[in-house]
């Protein structure tokens, strides 16, 4: 059984409000991607409006506040961030249930395996860590690092950071390829995600999809959320 998973790329804290209110009693768990502009080109909430210094992430931080809804959905965030490992506590405290790195370059591949292998039970415990990669990413250092982490999350494209992106055949074959040597293994699926190609996705075998401007740009979203939970 497969989960849809609605992704929110959003600048404006609350426009982030506002999509999980539409969101509200219709799913659990919800993808906010948090993108720096450094890591990947494009900023999202907080960057795009201070950084660490925005308003309403400085409330969360202080225990004053929590993400819209909190104690109503799972969040799952996708650290597009150059200094996810650097400031992993910080991005803790917005409450997560996942939590993804992505693969980055080579040269930060012993510091992902080395953090990967410091975070205690505690954290390992409470929170899933997720490995992203993108289609052209080498699949032998993903399948080397996946025991470290409790899934993989496949981007559908190697342009990340933005929503809308078209879905990668490699990706596809990536996908299929994982499943098959690395039985158990967990899979979401991330970019590019639409009508026309779910049900070659979900026939590869993927655990969640990730979908975003599929659902918000559509003229009816809610029509198109149901259409998707129609399917897994």
């Amino acid at each position: 059984m497969s989960e849809i998973i609605p992704a929110i790329l959003e600048k404006d804290f609350g426009e982030i409000k506002n999509k999980l209110t539409f969101l509200r009693e219709r799913v659990k768990c919800v993808h906010l991607d948090i993108s720096d502009g450094i890591f990947v080109p494009n900023q999202t909430w907080p960057f795009a409006t201070g950084g660490f210094e925005d308003a309403d992430f400085k409330r969360i931080m202080n225990e004053e506040d929590g993400l819209p809804f909190w104690t109503e959905f799972d969040f799952e965030l996708d650290l597009m961030v150059a200094d996810s490992i650097e400031n992993f506590n910080t991005y803790l405290k917005l409450g997560p249930k996942r939590m993804i790195f992505h693969l980055g370059n080579k040269d930060s591949l012993g510091k992902l395996e080395s953090f990967l292998d410091s975070l205690d039970m505690y954290i390992r415990d409470t929170v899933e860590i997720g490995l992203a990669f993108i289609p052209s990413d080498d699949l032998l250092t993903v399948s080397t690092l996946s025991h470290k982490v409790d899934f993989l999350h496949c981007m559908g494209s190697d342009k990340v950071g933005f929503q809308g992106e078209k879905f990668s055949l490699k990706a596809l074959e990536n996908i299929k390829f994982l499943k098959n040597s690395l039985p158990g293994i967990v899979i979401s699926v991330d970019i590019g995600v639409n009508m026309e190609n779910v049900e070659t996705i979900l026939d590869a075998g993927v655990d969640r999809l990730t979908i975003g401007s599929a659902i918000w740009k559509s003229p009816d979203p809610i029509g198109a959320l149901e259409n998707f939970q129609s399917l897994v």
